[in-house]
């Protein structure tokens, strides 16, 4: 082989090196681009480990009364749209309405969606992750959401979480990272981001995340947070994320579906408290129909009356709609890892990047289920489109359905 040929090959195979490292080192970009997303969002366990949360042996029935949603319309920036409208312009994948625990509604616009379909649900994960917390701490397995974090994990002794409470974790308030924004490089949350795709360690970027404001004093967004309160969690159970899930939600609900967890791809391999829970639609409106009925699943009280009645609102100022500045559009404010609307009806709701969403209004025990396929992960236009929506679902369903 001549001198030229070896040093084409060379540069040759020089360049897939390089190229299959920056792929290495830009999946997660990569993945959540449209139309890449669309198909990730969906094949999550194609993707990442897993762990699985196992469905019951039977699942409880969710009866249907299908209804057509077109004559149902909503005001956006002085313009009316129709439903069928929202779904193009928010790329909606799948969509789900029930009401007092019947099916109204559910349709499949995104490419790889379906009824079987299990979707990630990125921050959407946090409320459950609540929930799990609600039940631990009404079991006793969990003393008090007033036990200090370093407690309870002791790998976190002497970093920024040295002094803060679970009860902070729960509203965001821990003063520990900054605002979360997923465009600074360096941000805790991207290095976070890596270190959970690419083999690094999760323990190490937490630790050296620095404080930045006195804990208690301030909203601050943060899925570092919850990646905590769910470490919290599997330390005060002794299971994993997932397995507690399948115990003490997934079966006691009557899933219909196995969910999973995505994992760490680092050891000791994790799963996400703030982030890693995919399910389908069906099973997701199970989990808002249990809030959305106080707690209950039929006449069983799986989650407490009380942890409901906190995560429909604080009393903080800082909490309150219009009063975040930590993180969060104004429409919202936030309490015990759920987004907050206020008003009379305390509505409130989970969320996810790319617009994932879990409606829930508990007065006509309305739950909505959205999830979408954005191409960034925040879009203030399409959050405050969505929401005017979802608003203008549950007035319908109330208007056909009574109250």
């Amino acid at each position: 082989m001549r001198a030229s040929q070896v040093l084409a090959a060379s540069v040759t195979a020089a360049a897939a090196i390089a190229g299959g490292a920056w792929l290495w080192r830009h999946q997660g970009e990569i993945a959540t681009r449209r139309p890449i997303n669309e198909w990730t969002f969906t094949h999550m366990h194609r993707v990442m480990p897993i762990e699985e949360v196992r469905r019951p042996a039977c699942s409880r029935a969710l009866p249907a009364t299908p209804q057509a949603l077109a004559h149902i319309t909503y005001t956006f920036d002085g313009r009316e749209y129709s439903l069928e409208q929202l779904h193009r312009r928010t790329h909606t994948t799948g969509f789900l309405v029930l009401h007092r625990g019947i099916l109204l509604h559910e349709s499949y616009p995104g490419a790889f969606a379906s009824p079987s379909a299990r979707f990630q649900l990125f921050s959407l994960t946090k409320s459950v992750t609540s929930m799990l917390l609600g039940i631990a701490l009404e079991r006793g397995e969990l003393a008090s959401t007033e036990q200090h974090v370093a407690d309870l994990l002791p790998q976190l002794a002497g970093t920024a979480y040295e002094g803060v409470t679970v009860a902070q974790l729960l509203d965001m308030r821990s003063g520990v990272g900054g605002v979360e924004d997923w465009t600074i490089p360096d941000a805790p949350i991207r290095r976070f981001e890596t270190a959970v795709t690419t083999g690094g360690s999760v323990l190490d970027v937490i630790r050296s995340t620095p404080r930045v404001t006195p804990a208690g004093t301030a909203f601050n967004y943060s899925t570092i947070d919850t990646h905590v309160l769910g470490w919290v969690l599997e330390a005060a159970t002794g299971r994993s994320i997932a397995a507690y899930a399948q115990q003490q939600l997934w079966r006691p609900m009557g899933a219909e579906s196995d969910a999973f967890y995505f994992l760490t791809r680092g050891h000791p391999r994790t799963a996400l408290g703030g982030g890693s829970l995919n399910a389908t639609l069906r099973d997701v409106a199970r989990v808002g129909a249990i809030m959305a009925a106080g707690g209950r699943v039929g006449d069983v009280q799986l989650v407490p009356e009380a942890w409901v009645a906190r995560s429909r609102g604080s009393d903080l100022p800082q909490l309150q709609p219009g009063a975040l500045v930590g993180g969060g559009y104004a429409h919202y404010g936030y309490s015990n890892q759920w987004w907050t609307l206020g008003g009379e009806r305390r509505a409130f709701t989970g969320l996810g990047v790319h617009g994932q969403y879990l409606w829930v209004d508990p007065d006509s025990e309305t739950v909505i289920v959205k999830t979408s396929a954005w191409n960034t992960a925040d879009d203030e236009a399409k959050d405050r489109e969505t929401c005017a929506a979802l608003a203008a679902v549950v007035e319908a369903v109330e208007a056909v359905e009574g109250r």
